[in-house]
């Protein structure tokens, strides 16, 4: 997950071989391939892997930002890593510190409206490498024919094989930082009647449930698809992955894609498909939907807008495709930030210059302590249920350390969000100036029925509390749940915050078929978040589920 943000806020081209050595090449516009995907966030490495696992394809991986872990070039760290083969996206520990520390090598800069990554890996990069399983009944309840649970048992399994995960990441085998767990634990299960479990190991189970969070680590170090899968991949001939590189629309001829035009470093030129080729659009819930639409593929009044730019290299409205739902149904889960202080509370500040000797010892030694996990002590999940029978998803989680106006030495933040179930979503929406995509504001509580559900969840959480020496700081504990609806839907420090979970703003069905197809094209594919629907837990996981499916699904189409 990301830590919430109050409000919206390299052109280096490099080839990447194994591990990733710079090799200044000449732009891929005289080579045709079979399949060329644009972005390597955790679903367009995945599916470029799989792809590329047929000898006989050309496979190409475009980025537009640069490296990140150590392995692809990355060299951003502070000093204390000097001579470790380590960047600051490889020690799990330094996660929170791109928001004190930020990156303009890691981050995106003036691409979305929005909080990103805009690199080697996406947002797996950078955000805190949770990783767990949705349960059966998101894919049963939420997805169409075709990705139900049943369908995607094999992708689960093959996911589970290839990434590592772990819900002790410390490689000593100890837990740390852990008074918040054991005061949540005395809050939530000796008191609400929560069943402390393992969470991966139950995935089926999100009612009343607390445990450790599972991370996609290895080895005490940040994995990911990066790792696990594109290392792989980059031993295979018949793969490249070219960074710095900015696919601006997918030139096609009616339903027929047939290239990528791409800017590197203000080179303009075109990379073909051969033939038999697809693309695969991996660019996430904001990217994707824009790139659709800069290749003439959405809401016809948009289209139009573009045109008048020329955005659209010149595409005759008689080739475009509308369908509004393209950059539709965009969600994301709506946040709230509550500040608990206990006595027996044990803050801890993750430092990125400046770790405590020990801690960083400890890291550099053994791949142990506070450095070899991303700070949040623990989750849990509960349900809201509705008179007509449907159920909300809610989800909760304790940091290290305060926020804000909460800082001292006895004080954690609580993380509570709403996830599947909800009934709010926006849309994708291009700013009038660089037509740059962002969320348009209906994404949160638009339907007051969620905040009614986040509510009543954290009006149980409250109602738990006597006995445990834990106090609420920023919502007064006795609270009614008309009085907390009031006070998470304004805008505040604490509330309305952005999780930056995006995904479904192209979803299954409406906007791409169930072979993930564009509807209106015969080549050209979405992967990505964008066709995920909102899920019970972090979407990490899931959207690798969604690659490995959608793996399964265009090899039978290239048959």
């Amino acid at each position: 997950m990301f830590a919430r943000l109050p409000t919206l806020f390299l052109h280096v081209l490099f080839l990447v071989r194994i591990y990733a050595s710079p090799i200044p090449p000449e732009p891929q516009a005289a080579t045709s391939y079979d399949v060329i995907v644009v972005g390597s966030g955790p679903a367009g490495v995945i599916i470029a892997s799989r792809l590329s696992e047929n000898s006989a394809r050309k496979v190409l991986l475009l980025e537009l930002g640069g490296p990140s872990y150590w392995v692809t070039g990355g060299r951003e760290a502070p000093q204390w890593l000097a001579g470790t083969n380590l960047s600051r996206v490889d020690v799990p520990g330094l996660y929170s510190t791109i928001y004190s520390n930020p990156s303009s090598n890691l981050l995106c800069q003036n691409q979305i409206r929005a909080y990103g990554a805009c690199t080697i890996g996406g947002n797996s990069a950078i955000n805190a490498g949770l990783f767990f399983e949705p349960p059966a009944s998101d894919f049963d309840l939420y997805f169409p024919t075709g990705w139900k649970h049943a369908d995607l048992v094999p992708s689960i399994n093959r996911l589970y094989q290839t990434q590592p995960s772990t819900n002790k990441p410390s490689l000593d085998g100890l837990y740390y930082e852990q008074s918040g767990y054991t005061a949540a634990k005395q809050w939530l299960v000796t008191n609400a009647k929560y069943t402390e479990l393992d969470i991966n190991a139950n995935s089926a189970k999100k009612t009343k449930v607390f445990g450790h969070p599972a991370y996609d680590y290895a080895n005490g170090k940040r994995s990911g698809p990066v790792i696990s899968y594109l290392q792989a991949a980059l031993k295979r001939p018949n793969f490249s992955l070219q960074s710095g590189t900015l696919v601006q629309r997918v030139v096609r001829s009616g339903g027929q894609a047939t290239g990528v035009v791409v800017n590197v470093g203000g080179t303009i030129s075109t990379i073909p498909l051969t033939s038999i080729g697809r693309v695969i659009v991996s660019g996430g819930a904001l990217k994707s939907p824009e790139l659709l639409m800069k290749s003439g593929i959405g809401d016809p009044a948009v289209l139009t807008t573009l045109a008048n730019a020329n955005q659209l290299g010149g595409l005759p409205s008689s080739q475009w495709i509308n369908n509004t739902a393209v950059g539709n149904g965009l969600f994301d889960n709506p946040n709230t930030f509550i500040e608990l202080s206990a006595p027996s509370i044990q803050a801890y500040n993750y430092q990125y210059d400046n770790p405590i000797p020990s801690d960083r010892d400890l890291y550099l030694t053994k791949k142990s302590g506070p450095y070899s996990f991303a700070g949040g002590s623990c989750s849990f999940w509960d349900t809201v249920q509705h008179a007509d029978g449907t159920v909300a998803g809610v989800q909760g989680g304790l940091g290290a350390a305060g926020y804000q106006a909460y800082t001292d030495a006895m004080t954690v933040t609580m993380n509570i969000y709403g996830t599947s179930g909800l009934k709010s979503f926006g849309k994708v929406v291009l700013d009038n100036t660089n037509f740059l995509p962002g969320p348009s504001g209906a994404v949160y509580y638009s339907n007051p029925q969620d905040a009614q559900d986040i509510a009543t969840f954290i009006r149980r959480l409250f109602d738990a509390l006597p006995g445990t020496g834990l106090t609420p700081l920023n919502l007064n504990q006795t609270s009614t749940v008309a009085q907390i609806v009031s006070y998470i839907t304004s805008y505040t420090p604490y509330t309305r915050g952005q999780v930056n979970h995006w995904s479904s703003s192209c979803r299954i069905g409406s906007c791409v078929d169930v072979n993930t197809t564009v509807i209106g094209m015969k080549n050209m594919h979405v992967v990505d978040a964008s066709i995920v629907a909102p899920l019970t837990v972090n979407p990490q996981m899931g959207v690798m589920i969604a690659a490995e499916r959608a793996g399964e699904l265009i090899n039978k189409l290239m048959v």
